[in-house]
């Protein structure tokens, strides 16, 4: 995995193959230089670089913390840039094995680690499972967050249960029918399939069916073996949350009810479901940008870092006050 290092300029820049922030911490295999927090009776990893008004990363399924190698320099360079671990992910107390790992646990973890470490109103930058924490923290918690930047949340719970009903599957026929098709889709060719692996205990036939899934054949492909070591790392959480409860429920009005300015990042090759779900959001949140990412797919920041860090710094250049 490369990583960065900060100049004298603030720009990263790559030295030895390995990830430094501007202040000499490390986000490697080894997770050198992290510290930890206490939530919710949980110990948080967690690495942050810079000064000024906080901007907290929240990753997403099969990650951690190291997935934001290529933002946590860049927008360090501006900002107090905090990256860090989810609950279950490496390198915390991994998942015991058979547990659920619903997601309002995740939330409430977010809003106290932001507290915990003197991050509030931050900032937040969520990607998939982690845009959906970071969507439900400015709903239920709208105090503790300033902006939001997310990347295709997989907000299916606009639509569907998790499993859906075959009558909220005809009704959002009826409504929306390319989005309905969409999600059976996904449904029929990755969910249902990489469950039915992970339920025998083939979970690397699970993780491969979910990720060409939500990635696309062509961008599983191209994951360097550091990315699928990555992945391999969390899969237990992909796992859990895969056979778990599901989405907690989410409604029009309660996104409608969203105040925090929002950005939508979408890759311009991410399977079609997660595209007309960022439509919905892009109609129902008041206060919305949405940008493409040319040459990505689902994990945009790290397929095109170089678009995705612009489109941040520019969306939180309009919302930082300076001195």
């Amino acid at each position: 995995m490369r990583a960065f290092v900060g100049n004298r300029t603030g720009r990263a820049t790559v030295v030895f193959g390995v990830f430094l922030g501007s202040h000499g911490r490390t986000v490697g295999e080894d997770f050198e230089g992290t510290q930890t927090v206490e939530v919710n009776g949980a110990t948080l990893a967690y690495l942050e670089q810079g000064q000024g008004e906080p901007v907290v990363f929240v990753h997403g399924s099969a990650s951690d913390l190291r997935t934001w190698h290529r933002q946590f320099g860049a927008i360090g360079a501006t900002h107090r840039a905090i990256v860090y671990s989810r609950r279950y992910a490496r390198p915390n107390q991994p998942i015991p094995e058979g547990t659920d790992d619903p997601m309002l646990p995740h939330v409430e973890d977010l809003v106290s680690f932001l507290r915990q470490v003197d991050a509030v109103p931050a900032h937040l930058v969520g990607h998939s499972w982690g845009g959906f924490v970071s969507l439900l923290a400015a709903i239920r918690h709208p105090e503790v967050v300033r902006t939001l930047v997310l990347m295709e949340p997989p907000v299916l719970s606009l639509f569907v249960s998790t499993p859906p009903r075959p009558s909220e599957l005809l009704r959002t026929l009826l409504r929306r029918p390319r989005t309905a098709i969409a999600i059976m889709r996904f449904g029929i060719t990755a969910a249902e399939p990489a469950a039915k692996a992970y339920r025998r205990g083939d979970d690397e036939a699970g993780f491969e069916t979910f990720a060409r899934g939500v990635l696309g054949s062509d961008a599983f492909e191209r994951l360097s073996a550091e990315r699928r070591a990555q992945a391999w790392d969390n899969v237990a959480v992909d796992k859990a949350q895969l056979l778990g409860e599901g989405f907690p429920p989410l409604s029009d009005e309660q996104v409608r009810g969203v105040t925090a300015p929002t950005l939508l990042l979408h890759g311009r090759q991410s399977p079609a479901f997660l595209h007309r779900l960022s439509d919905h959001l892009e109609e129902l949140l008041p206060n919305v940008r949405r940008i493409e990412v040319p040459g990505a797919s689902h994990i945009m920041h790290e397929d095109n870092p170089q678009v995705v860090n612009e489109a941040i710094a520019g969306f939180l250049r309009g919302f930082t006050v300076t001195g």
